[in-house]
């Protein structure tokens, strides 16, 4: 029993510490994602069920790109407009952060945890975005696209 609860507090504190971010794993950004959750800084948590828009990230080799709303189409394609936000990633303190500009603004947010399917984003009002990597889905014959 003593070696169970051992092993359980010290999977949670390796969980707790989690795992920080390089910035080469900011590649992982790449491609279409839909929130899942969010985790707001009072603590309360809201669930997306069904998303009508999606982030487009690319970013480059020179840890710069650009990020974009798009919505799904029942064919599998994306809709974009023109607008879209440079990003730059720095690193500061071992955190990740994604910096970002339009016409009218900058500010930045911290690249909490990636993977290949999962991503956890911080913005500057402590409102934790989790997302999923967004497959596309042809809703005229079911099979997903590229």
């Amino acid at each position: 029993m003593k070696k169970t609860a051992l092993l359980l507090f010290v999977a949670l504190l390796l969980t707790a510490c989690g795992q920080k971010v390089s910035k080469e794993e900011t590649q992982k950004l790449n491609g279409y994602w839909e929130i899942e959750k969010v985790l707001m800084a009072d603590g309360s948590e809201k669930d997306y069920k069904i998303n009508m828009m999606y982030d487009f990230f690319e970013i480059g080799k020179d840890y710069k790109g650009f990020r974009k709303k798009v919505t799904p189409q029942l064919d599998g394609k994306f809709l974009a407009d023109d607008s879209q936000e440079a990003i730059e990633i720095t690193e500061k303190d071992s955190k990740i952060y994604l910096n970002y500009k339009t016409d009218y603004a900058t500010w930045k947010e911290e690249l909490k945890a990636i993977s290949e399917d999962k991503m956890v984003i911080l913005n500057q009002q402590n409102i934790e975005y989790h997302y999923k990597k967004a497959t596309a889905i042809n809703l005229l014959d079911g099979k997903e696209t590229e």
